[in-house]
């Protein structure tokens, strides 16, 4: 007997590998996905301005890396508080003093733009539909940073709008990219339980125009997975909004098994056992066992680093630190 539906996941016909760079950008989704691959010692980054939930944001920052010219001080607001902010970034960035908020956002920028320099794979989760948008410029924001809610304009993009932004895109400043759209498994209860709905099946079907426009787009199904094949309350956490831990490990898996081939998931393993030690915190720290656990991790860290060209120099010189006290 059956008792759920596994969805069949075609597996990436480019797949990245420990020699590639990745740029992530999206919602707290996407935060999720790069922090795994940064933890099994990828060249992943993104999301340098905070997460980003819908596609015109998303799409926003993007272009916003073909500018070198710095953001400048008009840009930034300033709220009853007295907190400076930018409309294009997480609070993350605000701060009482200007220059720091200008420091950090052309710094975010900067690095966003590097990245996507040297990335040929690109991962966007798209989170929802729903976008406030400024009534004095017509502009997309961010982030609404607790301004008067007059200030905006609550509205719903279209598929045909974020189609649109998105083709524009790909067909030139990400032509040379491999995409990877998904959307976000995480519900967004503050649009309601019909808004959300709406919001994700939106999203959805842009996402389906894209790969069927672009060579070069392919779709990872994380919502499907999340509400077709786990598809129990059991999976999310106590908020019912975001994934259980559960539910995001069987999601990597799944990400993994389609996205990478087998010998990058073999490197995978290696470098978990290794990170898996690193993490580990032992019940006697001064024990002449935990100390010979931590020559045999550096010598199989030093190795693996020798064969692949993965870098363990960080963990190697925290090994050290235990090994020679």
């Amino acid at each position: 007997m059956k008792f759920r539906t596994e969805i069949k996941i075609e597996p990436l016909e480019h797949k990245p590998d420990y020699n590639d760079h990745l740029l992530l950008l999206g919602s707290c989704f996407a935060d999720e996905m790069l922090r795994r691959l940064q933890q099994l010692k990828f060249h992943a980054g993104g999301n340098y301005t905070g997460p980003l939930f819908n596609p015109s944001s998303i799409a926003a920052t993007l272009r916003r890396t073909t500018d070198t010219a710095p953001a400048t001080a008009d840009e930034l607001r300033q709220s009853s508080s007295g907190e400076w902010f930018h409309f294009m970034a997480n609070t993350l960035i605000s701060d009482t003093d200007p220059q720091k908020v200008l420091s950090r956002y052309n710094t975010a920028a900067d690095l966003t733009r590097q990245q996507l320099m040297k990335s040929r794979h690109l991962i966007v989760t798209f989170g929802t539909a729903w976008v406030y948008r400024l009534r004095s410029t017509g502009e997309v924001v961010t982030n609404c940073h607790r301004q008067p809610q007059s200030l905006f304009r609550r509205e719903r993009l279209s598929a045909g709008e974020i189609v649109d932004e998105w083709s524009q895109l790909i067909g030139s400043q990400l032509a040379d990219k491999q995409i990877l759209l998904t959307v976000s498994p995480i519900r967004h209860l503050n649009d309601g339980l019909e808004g959300n709905s709406l919001s994700k099946a939106t999203l959805r079907v842009a996402a389906a125009e894209l790969e069927e426009r672009f060579d070069n787009v392919r779709y990872f199904p994380s919502f499907e997975i999340m509400n077709d094949d786990l598809r129990d309350y059991r999976f999310y956490k106590e908020d019912m909004v975001h994934p259980s831990s559960q539910a995001v490990d069987y999601i990597w898996e799944r990400f993994a098994a389609c996205a990478f081939a087998p010998h990058t998931l073999r490197l995978m393993e290696q470098v978990a056992a290794i990170t898996a030690t690193l993490a580990h915190r032992p019940l006697h720290p001064d024990s002449e066992a935990y100390r010979n656990l931590c020559i045999a991790t550096a010598k199989k860290a030093a190795e693996l680093s020798q064969r692949s060209g993965i870098d363990f120099s960080q963990e190697i010189e925290t090994l050290n630190r235990v090994i020679y006290r």
